[in-house]
């Protein structure tokens, strides 16, 4: 008989691209039955700090808090160049004058507050709210200006706004490595051989989404809600990369330096 597994991801397109396969059980983890919750990214780092999940997708700034219980598997990451937070405001401004600003974050343990942290310029107050309710949490005012990540990235001319800082670019160009967002964690206590059949199911699982896309498109479609087309291919082309398959040496050691960790500390 089958043990119950529980998966947490984002019902954002990369993540449903990767793991539809195993959501729809056209790949099998032998020995498990999966059941799948789809969370905001911050939902996901608090259900990982409760250990909710067997399996779960967070942000690589959540991994120093929950590696104690979680080991980092080398699939299924959102991890590349070009695809870091944007802050975005009402009109162009200077860095200067947004010091002291409050600014709209995706949740605290997010990858893009801490590298709002480590790029230093901001001193004042921060708003957290859902990462979907950022640009128009600044369009109204609630916020001077906003961190935005996923498919904001594409989005955010049509509220008007104007990128005032890529932290993504800036993360290349200080450190000359891709940028880690987003990891796939398995429980420590299901053992390193559970780690390593769950990283072949994942990669199993890309594999099939990439081959039946056609077959695997109105499941991301929907879950990606009000998205169009255009920009659910953006967004898997984005964040959907070589380092999805495999970390690599580059995503180890890019993770290693955002976090001041060893690759050991994570595995």
């Amino acid at each position: 008989m089958s043990e119950p597994l529980h998966l947490g991801i984002s019902p954002c397109p990369n993540d449903t691209y990767i793991f539809y396969g195993l959501i729809k059980k056209t790949i099998g983890l032998e020995g498990f039955d999966l059941n799948t919750a789809l969370l905001d990214i911050q939902e996901l780092n608090e259900a990982a700090l409760r250990q909710e999940f067997d399996l779960i997708k967070i942000s690589v700034a959540a991994c120093p808090h929950i590696r104690k219980n979680y080991r980092l598997l080398r699939a299924g990451a959102a991890l590349g160049r070009g695809c870091g937070p944007l802050l975005v405001a009402r009109e162009k401004t200077s860095l200067d004058r947004l010091r002291l600003a409050r600014v709209a974050i995706p949740g605290e343990l997010t990858t893009a507050n801490l590298l709002l942290r480590k790029n230093g310029f901001h001193r004042g107050d921060i708003l957290e709210m859902r990462y979907d309710l950022i640009m128009e949490a600044v369009c109204s005012g609630r916020a001077e200006a906003g961190l935005i990540i996923h498919e904001g990235r594409f989005t955010y001319p049509k509220y008007g706004l104007t990128k005032i800082l890529d932290l993504g670019q800036w993360w290349e160009e200080e450190t000359g490595l891709p940028i880690p967002l987003g990891a796939i964690v398995a429980r420590r206590k299901l053992g390193q051989d559970f780690a390593a059949l769950a990283e072949e199911g994942i990669r199993q699982s890309l594999d099939f989404s990439a081959k039946h896309l056609d077959q695997a498109w109105p499941f991301i479609r929907e879950k990606a809600q009000e998205m169009d087309q255009t920009t659910i291919r953006e967004h898997i082309q984005t964040f959907v990369t070589g380092f999805s398959r495999d970390l690599g040496d580059d995503g180890l050691r890019a993770m290693e330096n955002l976090l001041g960790l060893t690759a050991a500390d994570l595995l």
